[in-house]
């Protein structure tokens, strides 16, 4: 059994998952899958000053939806699909018409396959199920497997292969023949309900990702990149088309043997207010599935510690009653801007043999107004999250930066941006 962390985003939680390899009810039959290959399409690996990229536009908020979501057309004829975009996991999965059980999105807005599974003799299955083998008794069956969540949550499913109608920042355009899951049941015990949207876009650094699988094609290089504004507002590149030849903060990825599949960085030191206070050594995983930041339960109790006694003397008062997050103070407030003077920016300090980086976290970046117009404090204990010992650095941190995941170079960096002059750009899908 695989068992991986992966930080998805229904509006607050983050959930540990399985992904396992089992013999479902048979929804699909099997006939020859599509080509891996472009064929006629291949391309050569774009050269240093001429990459492309995919740019996709994306809309999202992290509180109250909890996700960023960009759109893509699947099959032919193509039909459009939303996913929410996580780095924090590989599998790309669309609810799917098989039929489905428990699916939030009805059956003329779901994937409907037709005879494209893909067998487990396929090196896409191998690449979903490593490092263990899949545990199927023929190869000819259908590549099948289940997510189990930490709130008792569960998806389904079995791997496709469909095209995916793609336009290249270098003015090419494709029909890209992608594997992804086919989710054919969902379930969701509550209290919180799952993302409003078809699937989940698969980032993360195993070679099932959707990138891994166009760097294999040559149609780019494996970088992600993507810019979410506090507007609702952003952007998700694909290839390093888009990045920046100056001005970004790089830090090495930590190679860990024990997982290969996320973006690890570290060592960190957290700051308050530009100060040490003996938080260091931290080990981060990058995850843009997950809303807000995690911390281990003795980090978390430092930072509320410190951020309350940075309050004493000013008129924030808690409100208990409040259920948004696990600590907000009382408004009404309108807007962030109201309160964030009362609040000193943290920062994680990274050093390496080759430099010092900072990521600078401003009170904006760490805090959300409630629906109860209250403001609440969006780094949550992680231990009481389920996430084990884990440090989950979330999308809330990573707001109005563009932040880059280049597994070329095994590096990871970050700029402050307005990430609406990328919007601006005229070769989005």
């Amino acid at each position: 059994m695989n068992v991986e962390m992966k930080i998805t985003s229904s509006t607050t939680m983050v959930f540990l998952f399985l992904v396992t390899s089992a013999n479902f009810p048979g929804t699909f039959s099997y006939t020859k899958q599509i080509p891996t290959k472009l064929n006629s399409f291949q391309l050569p690996l774009p050269k240093s000053g001429a990459a492309s990229s995919v740019f996709l536009r994306a809309l999202g908020s992290i509180y109250p939806l909890g996700y960023f979501a960009v759109n893509l057309t699947v099959g032919k004829p193509p039909k459009l699909f939303d996913f929410d975009f996580d780095t924090g996991s590989d599998l790309t999965w669309v609810q799917c018409d098989a039929p489905c059980t428990g699916c939030t999105k009805p059956p003329e807005k779901q994937y409907k396959p037709h005879k494209n599974t893909v067998p487990c003799s396929n090196p896409r299955c191998a690449a979903l199920h490593w490092p263990n083998p899949p545990r199927c008794k023929h190869p000819n069956d259908q590549c099948d497997y289940e997510i189990e969540y930490g709130d008792g949550g569960s998806s389904i499913g079995a791997l496709v292969t469909d095209l995916f109608p793609l336009r290249f920042s270098n003015g090419s355009v494709f029909n890209v023949p992608l594997t992804f899951g086919c989710g054919y049941n969902q379930y969701n015990p509550g209290p919180l309900s799952p993302p409003d949207t078809a699937g989940v876009l698969g980032l993360g650094r195993g070679r099932i990702s959707i990138v891994s699988q166009l760097r294999e094609y040559g149609l780019i290089r494996n970088v992600i990149g993507h810019c979410i504004g506090q507007n609702g507002r952003g952007v998700l590149f694909l290839g390093d088309g888009k990045v920046p030849s100056s001005g970004v903060a790089w830090t090495p990825m930590l190679q860990n043997s024990a997982d290969l599949k996320h973006y690890i960085l570290g060592p960190a030191e957290l700051l308050y207010s530009g100060k040490s206070f003996g938080l260091k050594d931290l080990t981060l995983i990058f995850d843009s599935g997950a809303s807000y930041a995690y911390f281990t339960s003795r980090v978390y109790q430092e930072i509320v510690s410190l951020l309350m006694r940075g309050l004493i003397g000013t008129p924030l008062k808690l409100a208990p009653d409040d259920k948004t997050l696990p600590i907000c103070w009382r408004g009404p407030f309108k807007a962030l801007g109201q309160v964030t003077e009362y609040f000193k920016p943290l920062a994680l300090s990274f050093t390496n043999r080759r430099n010092s980086v900072r990521l600078d976290v401003p009170p904006e970046a760490y805090l959300v107004i409630s629906g109860r117009k209250n403001v609440c404090l969006g780094i949550l204990n992680g231990s009481e999250a389920e996430v084990g010992e884990n440090n989950i650095i979330g999308e809330i941190f990573m707001q109005d930066k563009m932040v880059i995941y280049d597994n070329e170079k095994q590096r990871i960096g970050w700029k402050p941006e307005d990430c609406n002059t990328l919007l601006s750009l005229n070769h989005f899908i």
